[in-house]
């Protein structure tokens, strides 16, 4: 009887192949078939059905077997596993090509739509890039480890974090930044040196205050503009006079302003505990 489904099972290789008649007679195991092989071995075959497990040669697979007039089926790896019949101990290429044919022909078994070369290509771009994400993320988080570890080592770090908004990163950049803020005579020249406080347009006597300036570190800037934005965020849920007065500044100039306001009050408080050795005290 003819051939009517054939499961493959893909290498880089050395490829299985089960196909089984209308009596569901496997009637063509190849356990070792070439890669260079394959596609005459496939050419020879009588119109069938062709199923193999989605991986990225599947779809390349499917398209050349396509071309000689296949209908090819590409199933997701955890579907043909309950179709294993040796189980899990006996999983070999032999047994994982036999299970991909019995499981072709279900009929209500879900299959993965085949890909053409460019949504390939496009989704390698895509699998790149999340790549690069991932790195990124693990190699921020080992650097925020590495900072932790740092900060418990020094006690003016330990004191600068007491305060609200300041965290490993923030208080480690300030102490390697500034030290003890000895080149600052009060914490408002720090502030100007970050680029928190209004630029000047004043003629005639008439005072014009604009935006920041956004002169010097815009490192420490920003480590200080998202945790002055944490501090907004929370102090709609506080009750305390720091988060009363953020509240209050919010409503009265806007979120922007007010998180640049909190982030030179805390610039300010920062050199305060440095040059002073002093410890956050939070005022009820």
């Amino acid at each position: 009887m003819a051939i009517i489904a054939v499961g493959i099972d893909l290498a880089k290789n050395v490829f299985a192949v089960h196909g089984v008649n209308a009596g569901g007679k496997a009637v063509l195991v190849r356990p070792t078939v070439k890669r260079d092989a394959l596609l005459e071995l496939v050419a020879k075959l009588p119109p069938c059905l062709i199923g193999m497990e989605a991986c990225s040669g599947a779809h390349y697979w499917a398209r050349e077997f396509a071309k000689f007039g296949r209908d090819v089926r590409i199933i997701a790896a955890k579907f043909v596993a309950a179709y294993r019949l040796s189980g899990r101990r006996g999983k070999n290429d032999a047994a994982d090509a036999q299970a991909i044919c019995e499981a072709v022909q279900r009929p209500h078994m879900r299959f993965v739509p085949v890909k053409s070369d460019d949504a390939q290509a496009r989704l390698a771009i895509h699998r790149v890039r999340q790549g690069f994400v991932e790195q990124r993320m693990a190699t921020i988080n080992r650097i925020r480890g590495l900072l932790s570890e740092v900060h418990r080592l020094d006690e003016r770090c330990r004191r600068l974090m007491g305060m609200p908004g300041i965290g490993e990163k923030t208080a480690t950049a300030l102490m390697a930044s500034i030290g003890n803020g000895h080149d600052f005579k009060c914490g408002r020249q720090l502030a100007a040196w970050l680029g928190l406080v209004p630029g000047q347009y004043s003629s005639g006597g008439k005072q014009r205050l604009g935006r920041i300036t956004k002169a010097g570190d815009s490192y420490l800037r920003m480590l200080l503009i998202l945790g002055a934005r944490s501090v907004v965020v929370a102090a709609k849920k506080k009750t305390d006079r720091l988060s009363r007065w953020v509240t209050e500044l919010v409503n009265r100039r806007g979120y922007w302003k007010a998180v640049v306001a909190v982030a030179a009050k805390n610039a300010r408080m920062a050199w305060a505990m440095l040059s002073k050795g002093e410890a956050f005290e939070p005022i009820g």
